[in-house]
């Protein structure tokens, strides 16, 4: 059995499916230096955390459900596979849909029909899917059914997906060799160019520049004019939204006057707005705890580096 740990280890030293999607710059989460950082040691992959027990716990539910949809029999493989001939490929598949006794064969042949993938989704991201039983669904998630279907050599993927806790549907990928095809080149590449050579992927996002180079020196470099031009661009951007958010205010100070006490506002039984208080919440009075007991302050007390900020000054561009 694959534990935390061991998983942990493995997503260190391989590409998984959960990271095709971000070298391959189609995940909204996290970005080919984000994957980069990761496998180079120089961010640290929690082996137990909130969102991997959630997970593991979706993915039990969506998978008994599909199970109870279809009349299918799943398998579980606790282990990762990794790929017969590029050992940086491991795929830990949700489950297997299998007709014989035993997930593999006495030479260790793999004897499951197809595989299942078990998501779960926000029902306003519904829109960014398309017909069930189709392979219309986000890219980042089609890709890494292609990197499993590589991975283990079966023909079919099917994504079970539940949307909220009311919408529950299966769509169908089929292998498709041409695009795994370029998965793989692409991924090879980010392995050896950049993971195995310890040189950083192009920046994708800010957040990026951010890991990159989180530590300043103090020295400065010139700027050409077309940088110039950027940050006079970036500043009417700026003052545009600044105009727009002082209009967002005055239009919600219109409502409130009009809500006043009310908690809901209404047009013909419709509900256009709501304006409630949040349950009420706890927080440490740190201010009184310093007062009373100064040493537990002291003896608690970590050092948190902070990220740096980015500010643009008031220039004159010379022609």
């Amino acid at each position: 059995m694959l534990n935390n740990q061991d998983f942990a280890l493995l997503r260190a030293k391989s590409l998984g499916g959960s990271d095709v999607g971000a070298v391959l710059g189609l995940s909204k989460y996290r970005s080919a230096v984000d994957v980069w950082m990761e496998k180079t040691g120089r961010s640290i992959l929690s082996a137990d955390s909130l969102p991997l027990r959630f997970g593991s716990f979706a993915e039990s539910f969506v998978a008994s459900e599909y199970a109870l949809a279809t009349g299918l029999t799943l398998a579980h493989h606790e282990s990762a596979l990794i790929h017969p001939e590029h050992s940086y490929m491991h795929g830990h598949v949700d489950r297997f849909i299998c007709t014989s006794p035993t997930l593999f064969n006495d030479e260790g042949h793999l004897l499951a029909d197809r595989i299942l993938e078990c998501k779960t989704a926000n029902p306003f991201t519904a829109h960014e899917w398309g017909d069930v039983g189709t392979d219309q669904v986000p890219l980042s998630y089609l890709v890494q059914c292609a990197w499993y279907l590589a991975i283990t050599g079966l023909e079919r993927a099917d994504l079970a997906v539940l949307f909220g806790n009311a919408d529950f549907r299966i769509y169908e990928i089929h292998r498709d060799l041409e695009l795994e095809a370029m998965i793989l080149d692409k991924a090879t590449t980010f392995w050896e160019r950049h993971v195995l050579a310890n040189v950083a992927p192009p920046a994708q996002r800010e957040s990026d520049y951010k890991n990159l180079f989180p530590r300043s020196e103090v020295k400065a470099v010139e700027a050409p004019k077309e940088t110039c031009e950027l940050i006079k661009k970036l500043k009417s951007i700026n003052e545009q939204i600044d105009s727009y958010e002082q209009e967002v205010s005055t239009i919600k100070q219109s409502i409130m006057a009009q809500m006043q006490e009310a908690e809901v506002l209404t047009h013909q039984g419709q509900v256009l707005a709501t304006w409630k208080a949040p349950k009420p919440s706890t927080r440490l009075d740190t201010k009184k705890l310093s007062s009373e007991h100064p040493e537990l302050m002291e003896a608690y007390q970590v050092q948190v580096a902070n990220s740096r900020r980015l500010v643009i000054k008031e220039l004159s561009c010379k022609p």
